[in-house]
């Protein structure tokens, strides 16, 4: 009977963390190149009262054992890479990567961080920034005077500058590849930073070595589907419902036994 009350509590907090993720999901479905999150559980170590396989008194295989099972608990978050529609702009600064990548940007420790946010604005000192202010890697600088920018599909950056008649080379883009994006460390702010389970990244050229190529006056849309999300939440909430009914009927069964003389 105790054990009861202890599995269907692991699947209360089961549930209660994949509503704790969907929420997330949901909470961020206008967030530029948001990848919404997927929890995965794994049921727990099972009590072997009577193994399977075992030979029977009438000298028999017995085909299945008894194995009683002790609940549910998450083992990982994992991001959804998928990408997201096209939201178009027209900006000369909104960038978006379509296919595999991530744009470089510089941590105020001189780390580089990653991200699939392309909305990049100008700073004061011309210089090509996130929102929050983090150049990009390698730097770009705008000129001043600067008509419009124009950037190709494999990042060519060029400038037409007032008062001249050819367009201003500003640099190269470069986009970061990882084995597995899924490992990234989320920090927040749209940032992604390398753990051991992404491995290193591999920079190149967009369009090269199976990158993604940019998209000039476009960003990307989270990836989160509202239905698949309200339909996820449905059924977390139905199946915390149905454990806390699985505690109310062990603890009236237990409180039967306990008046029982």
């Amino acid at each position: 009977m105790l054990r009861s009350l202890q599995t269907a509590a692991t699947g209360m907090d089961a549930q209660q963390q994949l509503v704790d993720t969907l929420s997330n999901n949901i909470a961020n479905v206008n967030t530029t190149a948001f990848k919404k999150a997927r929890p995965h559980f794994n049921d727990l170590l099972y009590q072997n009262l009577r193994a399977p396989g075992l030979a029977s008194q009438a000298g028999t295989i017995v085909p299945s054992g008894i194995q009683v099972g002790n609940g549910v608990r998450l083992v990982a978050v994992e991001k959804m890479f998928q990408e997201g529609s096209i939201k178009v702009t027209n900006n000369d600064l909104d960038l978006m990567v379509k296919g595999r990548g991530f744009f470089r940007v510089q941590m105020p420790d001189g780390n580089v961080a990653y991200t699939r946010d392309g909305s990049f604005k100008r700073a004061p000192d011309g210089r090509v920034v996130t929102t929050e202010g983090l150049p990009i890697v390698p730097e770009i600088t705008i000129p001043p005077n600067t008509l419009s920018v124009m950037v190709g599909w494999d990042g060519t950056t060029t400038a037409k500058v007032a008062g001249e008649t050819e367009p201003r080379a500003l640099g190269q883009l470069q986009i970061a590849n990882f084995i597995n994006p899924a490992g990234l460390n989320a920090m927040g702010r749209n940032l992604y930073t390398v753990s051991p389970a992404s491995g290193e990244p591999t920079v190149s050229v967009p369009g090269e070595n199976g990158t993604g190529q940019i998209g000039q006056g476009e960003l990307e849309s989270s990836n989160v589907n509202i239905v698949d999300e309200m339909v996820q939440m449905i059924v977390g909430q139905r199946a915390y419902e149905l454990n806390s009914k699985v505690i109310k009927t062990g603890d009236e069964m237990l409180a039967s036994t306990n008046q029982m003389r």
